[in-house]
Parts: structure tokens; C-alpha cells; sequence
């Protein structure tokens, strides 16, 4: 049996602090995982190689983790995206479209690892229906 590709993961956070705790605790051995403190070095890196889940703030100097959402959809509105912020964001993420989760801070480890684990199974998944032909997305 051949073994899963790593799901790929990019953080994007300004706080230094965070990104580095909230980094280590997304790092599993099926994720690969590339962290950013601005929105706009994390959409360059995303068009050199497109990463299957974007975990974005949403308050970032410069560019918003909300700007950088909708630049992503722009390109392809099934992106699975999670916004984080301090404050409640359900409505927003909403209008974003079915692939777009939010999470407020601070929020529980585990909430944050039962989303992500969601996320990851979504997009092997699809992997997989691509894979066999199948078109299931």
C-alpha cells in the first residue's frame, strides 16, 4: 500500500509567539506544514505551490487573513480556508462559501486538532476520488 502525500498546511499569524506554539501543535507526520506572519508572503508562497489548507488570523498588518481569503477564492472558490480571530466571525466565514470555517480565539487545542483532522480527511478524500476517476469532491 503506497503511503498518503502529506496534507499541506499554511499558517499565516503576525504574532511570533503564536505561530510558533500554534505551528508545533499542527505539525503532525501526515501535514506538512509552512508558517507566515503576512498575508502577502503566504499568497506569494501559495502561487508558487498551492497548499491544500490555508489557516489564516484574521487581523494581519497589511493584507487581512479576510483579503487573503477572497484572493484565494478568487482563483478557486472550493479552497478549504480557517479563519481565526478574537472575535466571533461565524456570519463572515459564511458568506465566504461551504469550505471556509472559523475558529475564535483563544480556542481549545483540541477544537483547533478536531477541525483541522476534518479538514485533513476532506482533502484526501478528494485526493482520492481524483485518484480512482470516481469525481466525488
Amino acid at each position: 500500500m503506497a503511503s498518503l502525500q502529506p496534507v499541506t498546511i499554511l499558517y499565516v499569524e503576525d504574532n511570533d509567539d503564536l505561530r510558533a506554539t500554534i505551528g508545533e501543535l499542527l505539525q503532525q507526520p501526515d501535514r506538512e506544514l509552512a508558517l507566515y506572519a503576512r498575508a502577502e508572503d503566504a499568497l506569494a508562497a501559495d502561487r508558487e505551490r498551492r497548499f491544500d489548507i490555508v489557516v489564516t488570523d484574521v487581523s494581519l498588518p497589511g493584507m487581512s487573513g479576510a483579503e487573503l481569503t477572497r484572493a484565494l477564492l478568487g482563483t478557486d472558490s472550493s479552497r478549504r480556508i480557517v479563519l481565526c480571530s478574537g472575535y466571533e466571525l461565524d456570519e463572515h466565514a459564511f458568506g465566504f462559501g461551504p469550505n471556509v470555517r472559523a475558529i475564535t480565539k483563544p480556542f481549545e487545542i483540541e477544537d483547533l486538532e478536531a477541525l483541522m483532522n476534518e479538514l485533513c480527511a476532506s482533502v484526501r478524500d478528494t485526493a482520492c476520488g481524483k485518484a480512482t476517476g470516481s469525481g466525488r469532491s
